[in-house]
C-alpha cells in the first residue's frame, strides 16, 4: 500500500511512518515542520519507500506543485495529522486554527478528490465535544459544542470529511484523541513542565490550579489502535473514540508531581487560580472507549501509567 501522511514530521506521524515503513507500506510524508522537525524523520531518509516534501498545506498550490502529477500517482488512503497544536494560540487569533486546521483538511480532501484518492484516515480530538463535566463521552454525544477554535476546526473538518463521502470518497474514518503523550515530543504539558524546570529547577510555575483531570495515552497505544480500526472496519464513514479504558484519568497536580520527582525533586510548585489552564481548556472529561473495545482492542496502560513512562521518556529526550 502507497500512504500520505500529513503531519509527518510530528512525534505522531514519526511513530505511525516506523510503523508503515516496517510493515512494508511506502510513505510520502508532508510537514510545514512548524512543530515537526526534520530530526524525527531523520531514519527514513534512506528507505526507497520515504520521501519527504516540506509543504504548508493551507496553500493548494504548494500542495500540489510538491507532488507528482496526479496521472503518475496512485495512493491508496491519505493519514491527515496535520493540525495546529497549539489551542491557546488558536484562542488568541482564530485564523491559526482556520489556516492550520480546517483548511489543511479543506486542501487535502480537495487533491483527494482531483487524484482519485478513495480514503482517509482522521486524526481528530475529544475538544470537538466542548465541556460535558463528568459525563461519559461516546461518539453519540451531543449536542457538539466545542469551546476552542482548534476544537471548533476539527468538527468542522469532521463535516467535511463527512460531506466528501457523499460525493467522492470510499471511504473515512475520524479517530477522536484524548491527551497524547511519548516521545519525540514537540509540545504538551509534560513536555512544557520539563523545559519550564531547565529554566529554572526551583520552581514549577502551572497554569491553572491544578486540579484539571484528564485521560491520557502513549502515543504508541495511539498508532496501534488507529492501525487496528483501518484493518478491522469497513464502513464508509465512522468515527471512534481512542484513549484510555474505563479511565478517570490524572490531574495536572499528580502530573507535575511526576515531573518533579524524575526532573527535580527538590523545586517548588506554584500553582495558578481557576479549573482552567487556558481559555477553551476543558478542565476534566470522562472519555469511553466502548465502541473500540467491542471490536477487540483496548490499551494496555492506565493514564498514570502511561504519564510515568511519558515523563521518563521525555525527561531523557530533553537532557541528551
Amino acid at each position: 500500500m502507497k500512504y500520505i501522511v500529513t503531519g509527518g514530521a510530528g512525534f505522531i506521524g514519526y511513530r505511525l511512518i516506523s510503523n508503515l515503513l516496517v510493515s512494508g507500506h511506502s510513505v510520502i510524508a508532508i510537514d510545514n515542520l512548524c512543530r515537526g522537525s526534520l530530526s524525527n524523520i531523520a531514519e527514513f531518509s534512506g528507505d526507497p519507500n520515504f520521501s519527504f516534501h516540506q509543504v504548508n498545506l493551507d496553500n493548494y498550490d504548494e500542495l500540489i506543485d510538491a507532488l507528482p502529477p496526479f496521472g503518475n500517482l496512485y495512493i491508496d488512503a491519505v493519514w491527515h495529522l496535520a493540525a495546529n497544536s497549539d489551542i491557546p494560540a488558536g484562542v488568541k487569533d482564530a485564523a491559526v486554527d482556520l489556516r492550520d486546521t480546517f483548511m489543511t483538511t479543506f486542501n487535502v480532501l480537495r487533491y483527494m478528490q482531483a487524484a482519485k484518492i478513495p480514503e482517509l484516515f482522521f486524526a481528530s480530538t475529544s475538544a470537538v465535544y466542548g465541556d460535558h463535566g463528568d459525563n461519559e463521552l461516546t461518539e453519540l454525544t451531543s449536542p457538539l459544542r466545542p469551546i476552542s477554535n482548534y476544537g471548533a476546526m476539527k468538527l468542522a473538518s469532521e463535516a467535511q470529511i463527512c460531506a466528501a463521502c457523499e460525493s467522492f470518497l470510499r471511504r473515512a474514518l475520524i479517530f477522536r484523541f484524548p491527551n497524547v503523550v511519548g516521545t519525540p515530543a514537540t509540545h504538551g504539558v509534560i513536555y512544557d513542565f520539563v523545559n519550564k524546570l531547565k529554566i529554572n529547577p526551583n520552581e514549577l510555575d502551572v497554569l491553572g490550579d491544578g486540579s484539571q483531570q484528564k485521560s491520557y495515552l502513549h502515543v504508541s497505544e495511539l498508532v496501534d489502535a488507529m492501525q487496528f480500526l483501518v484493518e478491522n472496519t469497513n464502513k464508509k464513514y465512522d468515527v471512534f473514540n481512542i484513549g484510555p479504558d474505563q479511565d478517570s484519568g490524572v490531574t495536572v497536580k499528580f502530573i507535575a508531581q511526576t515531573v518533579l520527582n524524575i526532573a527535580c525533586p527538590n523545586a517548588k510548585i506554584k500553582y495558578g487560580l481557576g479549573s482552567k489552564g487556558w481559555v477553551g481548556d476543558v478542565p476534566r472529561f470522562n472519555y469511553s472507549i466502548a465502541k473500540i473495545r467491542d471490536l477487540g482492542w483496548a490499551p494496555k496502560m492506565k493514564s498514570q501509567q502511561t504519564i510515568e513512562l511519558a515523563v521518563r521518556e521525555i525527561f531523557e529526550e530533553l537532557s541528551r
